[in-house]
């Protein structure tokens, strides 16, 4: 079953290649969206795929890569679109 989330990042995730590490982890799981840093200092992503792929997908931000501190994640369910879009950094 394909799901959509939009994920709100919080702790230290800026300057630590989170977004890059986002990216590949979606393009790992085959997942659509994208990762982007906010001017508050959270990162947001925007991501779309089969429901097991973004479970996967969820874990990994939760921990994120080497030098991030995950404080806090916000996760919201939206309406998935279908569309085949990539994942990309903004």
């Amino acid at each position: 079953m394909r799901v959509a989330r939009r994920y709100l990042i919080d702790g230290r995730v800026q300057g630590v290649g989170f977004r890059f590490f986002a990216e590949a982890a979606a393009a790992r799981e085959g997942l659509h969206g994208f990762v982007r840093n906010l001017p508050d200092g959270r990162v947001e992503i925007a991501a779309e795929g089969e429901a097991e792929a973004m479970e996967r997908f969820e874990r990994s931000v939760r921990h994120g890569p080497p030098g991030a501190r995950v404080a806090h994640v916000e996760v919201d369910a939206a309406m998935p679109t279908g569309r085949e879009t990539g994942f990309s950094i903004r």
